[in-house]
């Protein structure tokens, strides 16, 4: 199907007159359709918090106009406009360009030079963090302090973090910055205790003018870790330096923290960095392409994307591909590659509707849509619900938002909640058996 402009051009005069001027001016206007294959409708809009947006208040029309004109009942994959520009190699496109930036220039211990805001993918699953770093990073001390970033492992609280430290440097050189993790602060302070040195040690945390600490989770338990690190945080911001911190989870969340450090870290700013959604991970598998300088086509990051969920396991998949392009002497991932560590499976839905994995989840589970969907807490609600939550992240690849918006308006962090249950679960059985999940739960056709 080679005439998309058209195609979409008609999608939008549809949904115009259901909308308003103004929603349409700023949603729509600017979205284009890239493609149509094996059922997925691929539109591209111009960022992250647009595509939230889009998923969440108008994507009942958005699929009715676009299944009347294709033709078929499609899925739709939305995609930052970022992404296609890395594909098009588009010169102007800063969020993801490849030249030297201003926060690479010099040199802190420990921080990474490349991990600078210029060449971090941005989409909706990170995008309130993004937003909240760069704030702190133009102005640090000023807004939200601390900085207080959580999320699970290999979502980019890291890669933040240390672009943080890396523009505040490159800003003024003079700045007294250091960047550590929980392990370094906790060997430090048993160090000056063992010595009887504590000046010193007080000395290298306090007279900064930006912490950076990574993982505080690990200090939960240990008393006199945590006073030293009250009396430290108490100093820093007195003097209007800039704390940043992260964890796996919320300060609320983390046992044997005192309660007087989950205050200190509640009075600035707590933002959470979810799993990378699609666009996310397609976005990373572009940068990390060029990166190596190894072509990458937009269809095949699509496909990888499918397979791996974080930020990490989608770099390991990636190298693994390019070390077999580059053995054979090749200088981009060609499709027979992709297949031989991706193979096709033969029964993958695809066009299915996410309201049938909600319609069969219901019937196996005895209870209706209108319950799943609803406000209540019973006991009996909670098993399908989550189910429900799992199968549409890891069947459809919805994100955390939409799958909100599907299940009556929950707020994403529940749905995070529930994938997660879920996904231990399935860890420690092995299968999927015991949800008593089948291939009708799963959209496919059963003879």
């Amino acid at each position: 199907m080679s005439d998309y402009k058209n195609i979409w051009k008609n999608v939008l005069s549809e949904i115009e007159l259901e909308v308003s001027k103004a929603n349409y001016l700023t949603l729509f206007n600017q979205t284009r359709l890239l493609s149509v294959e094996d059922g997925v409708a691929t539109v591209a809009a111009p960022s992250g918090m647009i595509i939230d947006l889009l998923q969440r208040k108008f994507f009942s029309i958005i699929k009715k106009a676009t299944d009347k004109h294709i033709g078929i009942n499609t899925k739709i994959v939305f995609v930052p406009k970022t992404v296609v520009d890395v594909v098009l190699e588009d010169k102007n496109d800063t969020l993801f360009s490849q030249t030297e930036t201003k926060s690479s220039i010099g040199h802190l211990p420990r921080v990474r030079s490349d991990y600078s805001f210029e060449n971090m993918a941005v989409s909706g699953s990170n995008q309130l963090a993004y937003v909240s770093a760069t704030t702190v990073a133009k102005n640090p001390g000023a807004t939200y302090n601390p900085l207080f970033i959580y999320g699970p492992v290999g979502v980019g609280k890291t890669h933040l973090m240390q672009a943080i430290a890396n523009e505040v440097y490159a800003k003024k050189p003079s700045s007294k910055i250091l960047y550590t993790t929980s392990e370094e602060f906790t060997n430090d302070v048993v160090e000056a205790i063992r010595t009887n040195n504590t000046a010193r040690m007080k000395r290298r945390f306090r007279d900064l003018d930006l912490l950076v600490i990574d993982d505080i989770q690990f200090i939960a338990g240990k008393e006199k870790v945590q006073e030293e690190l009250f009396h430290t945080f108490n100093t820093l911001v007195d003097q209007n330096s800039q704390i940043v911190l992260s964890s796996d989870r919320h300060p609320s969340e983390i046992k044997q923290l005192e309660k007087r450090l989950i205050s200190r870290f509640g009075g600035g700013l707590t933002v959470d960095i979810q799993s990378p959604d699609f666009e996310l991970r397609c976005a990373i598998l572009l940068i990390k392409a060029k990166k190596y300088n190894i072509s990458l086509s937009f269809n095949t990051a699509k496909a990888i994307a499918q397979k791996a969920q974080d930020a990490r396991g989608l770099e390991g998949l990636l190298l693994r591909l390019i070390t077999e392009a580059q053995n054979k002497g090749l200088s981009e991932i060609t499709e027979d590659i992709l297949a031989s560590f991706l193979p096709v499976e033969k029964d993958e839905p695809r066009g299915f509707h996410p309201d049938e994995i909600i319609d069969n989840v219901c019937s196996y589970y005895n209870v209706k849509p209108t319950q799943l969907k609803s406000p209540k807490r019973d006991a009996f609600l909670v098993r399908p619900r989550q189910v429900a939550m799992f199968l549409l992240k890891k069947q459809m690849g919805l994100t955390f938002v939409e799958i909100g918006h599907l299940l009556g308006g929950r707020d994403h962090t529940t749905i995070m909640h529930g994938v997660g249950k879920i996904e231990k679960l399935v860890e420690q059985k092995g299968n999927m058996d015991f949800l008593g999940i089948n291939d009708q739960m799963l959209g496919k056709k059963v003879d």
